[in-house]
């Protein structure tokens, strides 16, 4: 399941990042890249060091936590810090997959994201094209959106011909590791919202939230 969610952040939020992002320091994209795509990455991150990364990981871990669609999407045991990407003229991001474990205590990677910065109009080139069963589809959003996708996917950064490309990367562990599971209760949880806003709490949604919490409890991973 492959999730676009609009306007994670927007606004004075989203120039408020903008702004610490400017002000850190960027080193070789490779020191983070396992040892098989360190041969196909090509790009600049922002040093995890840097006194202004606390803060710029803080307001991007905020924002996801506040959106209800990935909350629902990812049922999130761990969220990774994130990685601030950036890729200038030339620079790309070769095909691979992101590695099946991450951090310090290693937590799963079971979906990772990727939440666009930059205006797609204000560089060239620098598409996210993620493979799955159904092709290839490519992904430039909005500033302030984000692509939510299997981390069991191949996917890659097209070269950028002009301009800077601007994202920020990370990666969920869920409560549920199964994908079709996970995928079921996001269609309950929804159905549930949808029910209650439509005739409040009754019958059909107390059915629907004993269904919903039942099998997260069967499910979750603890």
């Amino acid at each position: 399941m492959i999730i676009c969610l609009d306007g994670l952040l927007s606004g004075k939020g989203l120039a408020a990042l903008l702004a610490k992002v400017e002000l850190a320091r960027f080193r070789d994209g490779k020191a983070t890249a396992g040892w098989s795509a360190k041969l196909v990455k090509n790009n600049l991150q922002l040093d995890a060091g840097d006194h202004h990364y606390p803060d710029i990981a803080g307001r991007i871990d905020a924002a996801l936590r506040a959106n209800e669609v990935f909350m629902l999407a990812t049922l999130p045991r761990v969220l990774q810090p994130p990685i601030i990407s950036r890729s200038e003229p030339g620079m790309f991001y070769g095909s691979h997959v992101d590695d099946a474990l991450m951090g310090d205590p290693p937590a799963r990677t079971d979906l990772s994201y990727t939440l666009f910065l930059s205006p797609p109009e204000s560089y060239e080139g620098g598409e996210l094209i993620i493979e799955s069963a159904g092709g290839e589809q490519d992904y430039k959003l909005a500033a302030g959106a984000a692509v939510v996708y299997p981390s069991t996917y191949l996917h890659r950064v097209n070269p950028v011909r002009s301009g800077a490309r601007l994202v920020a990367v990370g990666w969920v562990q869920s409560l549920v590791r199964d994908a079709a599971r996970r995928e079921l209760l996001f269609d309950l949880n929804r159905a549930r919202l949808a029910v209650f806003a439509k005739i409040g709490k009754g019958e059909e949604f107390d059915l629907l939230s004993r269904a919903c919490s039942n099998l997260l409890r069967s499910w979750s991973e603890l």
